[in-house]
């Protein structure tokens, strides 16, 4: 099934969720406007519909392989990347000093939805190496970003993020990679890292690993941790790639989704033939970023950029299941529909299930893509805006925004890529009508960079709980705003403006309770972090898409473009009487069932 970039709604968003051309009036994004995003978006989609969504049939049936010590790619992905690179997406987003294009994360974070459903396994590289280039150019040293920022934001080299070791999974306390301080000022690495996205490949001529790592002497647990650069390759003094260096991927994952993807396990610093070792004895060349003990503290700059962007992958994958999952209710026939429309059997988009699972599957996908693009356009206040109180506020809004976005929206792709086999029926359950492959994918995006868990947690303690949840209510107050405006508009607005105000009503409920409960009944209110998340991601998401209803009646009332703008006020319809009373049943359950989380014994289980 080919995949069409949707463009239309993306521009929308940009124009009235997002507020792009608020954004263009930022010094430096001058040129950044609705014209500029929508030729850079069709130009994305022309790339992705043409080159990368056709491999990603391909790369799941023929994913990455590994055989003596080395990495090949599914057959075709090395040239796309090729034209990847040369096309200049990798720049989009960074800054033009390093040869990117400076364009603003509104405007990158959509075509980074285009480039995930386009090819889920393929996008991952780029991903990772994006919050590479943000760690260096938070905390690399001068040297270290003229030596391999041109060269990441071209797409010559990729980059990774080394944190998980075999012992070590969250719990970052647990990681025992070594350091060893050499006389010329660089280190030596020993350790081993696991579950490395696109640790080694055969589609760049570098890769950069940033790796986190203990010096002799270092406290204990995370405040002893450090950040290193660490390429695959030494660099000649000429910044080109040399000697081999004493790290190398001794396997890759056979995983259940994004199989195209290799998932890599490397060892730092055990001898590697033919590489540095023979010469220097064994252990990885690497360099401090920053300074030592402080390596989690930077590291958070790479996972926060990839907690949105996993985010931005669940929207994607939902979208690519939504338009498959259509493309066949259009096309299956089966049974005659009980309103009696047609005479015999039908297509099946005629039946009233089919369309409340398609209905479903959509204003899910559209409510978590305009969250993300109100995240992203705070993002950009918050690192670009001239006044610093805009870039407080707006710096606020975007943490509390990141859990939601991943949370969130990762699990809703678990719920839209279910219905989209559930669509397809027993079909569904076979692999050659591809529906499967968005279910399999889909599944890693609640795990890597954070579990849901991780990211309630995160929620409910620095997000909620650390201010009392005064920025929780801060947005509640903005919801109830949008809900006065509702309520004077017709029949439709009036009716999202009341769901929308009780699922306001169950938040504030729920963050007194968690503002209260974080320490003096934590188990009561970490088990409840989930259902807390899922609560807060459902009425921020059906908050958009309010604000996107207010805006299409505006425009029907203008006469523009009737078709789409009556299907964006039926879907946040949609979406407000079928999605959002579901945070009723999650407030009751986290503010009432705290006692039988924990009740049942260990011994029990």
């Amino acid at each position: 099934m080919s995949y069409k970039a949707p463009v239309k709604d993306m521009l929308f968003n940009m124009k009235h969720v997002a507020g792009l051309e608020q954004v263009a009036r930022i010094p430096g994004f001058e040129d950044a406007g609705l014209d500029t995003a929508q030729a850079v978006l069709e130009e994305c989609a022309r790339f992705n519909e043409s080159v990368l969504a056709p491999l990603n049939v391909a790369g799941d049936l023929n994913p990455s392989s590994f055989h003596d010590g080395a990495v090949r790619t599914t057959p075709g992905f090395k040239e796309a990347y090729a034209q990847y690179a040369e096309g200049g997406w990798q720049g989009l987003q960074h800054p033009a000093d390093f040869g990117g294009q400076g364009l603003p994360k509104t405007i990158g974070a959509a075509c980074g939805e285009i480039l995930n459903s386009a090819n889920l396994s393929f996008a991952l590289c780029p991903l990772l190496t994006d919050g590479a280039i943000e760690a260096l150019l938070t905390a690399g040293s001068d040297e270290q970003k003229r030596l391999y920022l041109d060269k990441m934001v071209a797409g010559q080299w990729t980059g990774t993020m080394n944190l998980t070791e075999p012992q070590a999974g969250s719990d970052l306390s647990l990681v025992r990679t070594r350091a060893e301080p050499q006389p010329d000022g660089s280190y030596k690495l020993f350790g081993t890292k696991i579950f490395i996205t696109y640790g080694e490949h055969d589609m760049a001529e570098n890769i950069v690993h940033l790796v986190l790592a203990r010096v002799a002497g270092a406290p204990e647990g995370v405040k002893g941790i450090s950040l290193f650069v660490c390429p695959k390759y030494l660099l000649n003094a000429d910044g080109t790639p040399g000697a081999r260096n004493d790290v190398h991927c001794v396997s890759i994952e056979h995983k259940m989704g994004i199989k195209a993807s290799p998932t890599a396990v490397l060892q730092f610093g055990d001898g590697m033939a033919a590489s540095i070792a023979d010469s220097a004895g064994p252990g990885a060349v690497g360099y401090l970023v920053g300074e030592e003990n402080r390596g989690l503290e930077y590291m958070f700059i790479m996972m926060n950029s990839a907690r949105y962007a996993v985010g931005v992958q669940g929207i994607a994958i939902s979208e690519r299941a939504y338009q498959h999952a259509v493309a066949y209710a259009k096309e299956r026939v089966q049974s005659r529909p009980v309103d009696g429309s047609v005479a015999g059997s039908a297509t099946i988009i005629h039946h009233a299930d089919v369309r409340r699972m398609l209905m479903t599957m959509r204003s899910l996908t559209q409510g978590c893509r305009a969250m993300a693009q109100a995240a992203a356009a705070a993002y950009d206040a918050a690192h670009h805006h001239p006044d610093a109180e805009v870039r407080a506020q707006n710096q606020a809004f975007y943490e509390f925004m990141v859990p939601l976005v991943k949370g969130y929206s990762t699990e809703a792709s678990l719920e839209v890529t279910n219905l989209g086999v559930q669509v397809h029926g027993g079909m569904g359950f076979i692999e050659e009508t591809g529906a499967a492959q968005h279910y399999r994918d889909a599944k890693i995006l609640t795990i890597y960079e954070g579990t849901t868990a991780i990211q309630a947690n995160d929620l409910v303690g620095r997000k909620t709980a650390r201010d009392g949840g005064a920025l929780a209510r801060a947005i509640a107050a903005q919801v109830s705003q949008t809900v006065e405006t509702l309520r004077s508009q017709g029949e439709a607005a009036q009716a999202v403006a009341t769901q929308l105000d009780l699922a306001r009503k169950a938040f504030v409920d729920v963050v007194a309770f968690m503002a209260a409960s974080s320490k003096t009944q934590p188990n009561a209110a970490y088990g409840g972090s989930v259902p807390y998340l899922m609560l807060a991601g459902n009425l921020v998401a059906g908050w958009q898409l309010a604000r996107s209803l207010l805006a299409a009646e505006a425009e029907l009332a203008a006469g523009n473009d009737a078709e789409f703008m009556q299907a964006k006020v039926i879907t946040a319809r949609f979406y407000a009487e079928h999605i959002l009373p579901r945070t009723q049943a999650l407030a009751s359950a986290i503010l009432g069932g705290g006692d039988s989380v924990m009740g049942v014994a260990e011994d029990a289980f």
